[in-house]
């Protein structure tokens, strides 16, 4: 679905929408909730995909996730991605970086695999030679572990925050 309400053709980028028999009607007692959730009786999950012309779901990352990039958006996942097809990456996580100018810029933490090397400039490299320009991290930050949130899972937004990377 697109930011009107309208169903995509295949090939369209939107928001993933459902509904049937097994997806809950709706919230008890709270409209508010309602009406952010659901568009013309579907519901809104929050990821953001494409069809294919056989009807093949393709998920690209969620849209309370997605970078603005100076108008730009940019799919953290297509980031990840790319930087997890560097022989010597073992785990990536793309995230919003706050830019005084642009609103957000990309940067992205890294963890390379054991007895590997890699710089933040060959890193970057090897993604500019793979998306747009726009989407190359501007910052990478090169870990031993990723931070992980009280449920044990990465979570993108924050983490410039929690990385230091702020100020």
């Amino acid at each position: 679905m697109d930011d009107t309400g309208a169903l995509l053709p295949p090939g369209g980028l939107g928001e993933v929408v459902i509904r049937g028999p097994n997806v809950m009607a709706g919230y008890v007692n709270n409209p508010e909730a309602n009406a952010r959730a659901f568009t013309h009786g579907w519901f809104r999950t929050g990821d953001q995909g494409t069809l294919d012309a056989e009807g093949y779901l393709r998920l690209t990352g969620r849209l309370k996730e997605l970078i603005n990039r100076g108008g730009e958006k940019v799919s953290p996942l297509e980031v990840d991605t790319v930087l997890l097809d560097h022989p010597a990456v073992q785990q990536a996580v793309t995230f919003a970086l706050p830019h005084p100018k642009l609103g957000e810029d990309v940067a992205a933490a890294v963890v390379l695999r054991e007895g590997q090397h890699a710089t933040e400039r060959e890193l970057r490299d090897f993604v500019s030679a793979r998306v747009a320009d726009f989407k190359v991290p501007r910052r990478i930050v090169l870990l031993t572990e990723l931070p992980k949130g009280p449920t044990g899972k990465v979570q993108r937004i924050g983490l410039a925050e929690r990385l230091g990377l702020t100020s």
